[in-house]
């Protein structure tokens, strides 16, 4: 058994940086260390799979970071793990319990399957690990295996904690209350029936794209149509990691706080991942631009319909918290909202015509050639 401390400064001493996960009791202790830090950044996130991502946003835009969580959700990581991290190369480093381990303590029935499975869950979705340190002096090694596996392959590692790793550690600080200012639903204005499509709203957010500026565009068909208006060195078309796209562009606004970050989401994708924006909603960043395109359509993977008819987009950003809700039904006016300098944290629900492009190309670059040009322009500026 090991103080929190130890591994943690230890990391701190190799880049690691932000801390973002789901709580699990064995890693109570190790979370209230992070929290407690004045030189750490912790995130906690609604999922697992959006704690992924954001610990990839992170590392894209340079912040080495952990990711937390309990071997009972590894499931929603599978996706991030499986389609973000391994096909665009960011190396992260998870911590996962071992809950229900063979021959360990006694556990919740939940835990049984999991616990019988979780090393082979790793070994079958090609992420290295090996067990969480419980002595001083394995933690040093353990991390210098961690970061040379990052560096030389650029995928994650992961380390199993199994029950007493770590000795406890009470929370000192008190999770900060973001007080809300909600505009009743009533009170925004109604939209009209949708007059442009994807590409005039996508043309209208490159142009208000400033040089310095982030563009993070949604899996499908809103990537493939940004990238075939321009390709530019700024720009990152998400592949796979459905719903993840607001949580990577979280990660990357904290570990860029000066810099814009702009996140084109759809309506399936936000759907899928709805506690995505609660977590937005809390950290908000000001430097974060969340625009919403929403066709009430899956178009990417069939056409069919999403429920987006039925529900407020507007009104659930503003409950999770973000400062700035707009509604726009023309490209001057996204191009407006996302050109506006307020720096607090917006989100822009724009309705956009179904449709698609005779011929849309897919991207000639592949996707770790898209990551490795959006660090060097980060890095360049």
């Amino acid at each position: 058994m090991i103080k929190s401390e130890y591994f943690i400064r230890a990391a701190q001493e190799k880049g690691f940086g932000l801390y973002t996960g789901v709580p699990c009791s064995y890693l109570k202790s190790f979370i209230n260390t992070v929290i407690d830090s004045d030189h750490l950044r912790y995130v906690g996130a609604a999922n697992e799979g959006d704690a992924v991502a954001i610990a990839c946003g992170a590392e894209l835009a340079g912040v080495p970071s952990v990711v937390m969580f309990q071997n009972s959700g590894f499931g929603n990581a599978v996706n991030p793990l499986t389609s973000l991290t391994h096909t665009f190369k960011i190396p992260i480093l998870v911590i996962v319990t071992w809950r229900g381990q063979p021959g360990g303590a006694p556990d919740e029935p939940q835990h049984q399957l999991m616990g019988a499975i979780t090393p082979q869950l790793l070994d079958l979705i090609q992420v290295p690990w090996e067990p969480f340190p419980t002595e001083i002096d394995q933690v040093e090694p353990t991390l210098d295996r961690a970061v040379a596996h990052m560096r030389q392959h650029q995928t994650p590692y992961a380390l199993v904690m199994q029950k007493g790793s770590v000795e406890s550690c009470p929370l000192s600080s008190q999770l900060t209350m973001k007080p809300l200012s909600i505009t009743p639903a009533d009170a925004l204005p109604l939209q009209q029936e949708p007059s442009f499509t994807r590409r005039d709203m996508l043309q209208a957010i490159q142009g208000a794209t400033g040089p310095e500026d982030i563009l993070l565009a949604t899996t499908g068909y809103t990537g493939r149509e940004l990238y075939a208006i321009q390709d530019q060195a700024n720009q990152l078309y998400m592949v796979g990691s459905m719903g993840c796209i607001s949580s990577l562009g979280l990660g990357m606004a904290l570990a860029q706080p000066h810099r814009r970050v702009i996140v084109v989401d759809g309506d399936g994708a936000a759907l899928m991942r709805l506690g995505a924006l609660a977590t937005v909603g809390y950290e908000r960043p000001p430097n974060l631009r969340h625009i919403l395109l929403d066709n009430q359509r899956h178009e990417s993977t069939g056409g069919q319909s999403t429920v987006s008819a039925s529900i407020d987009f507007g009104a659930i950003a503003k409950a999770c918290g973000y400062e700035q809700v707009a509604l726009a039904t023309t490209p001057e006016e996204v191009k407006a909202l996302t050109q506006d300098p307020c720096e607090q944290l917006m989100f822009i629900h724009a309705k956009i015509k179904p449709g698609i492009p005779d011929k849309l190309p897919r991207p000639h670059i592949t996707p770790l050639e898209v990551a490795q040009r959006l660090r060097q322009f980060i890095e360049a500026r």
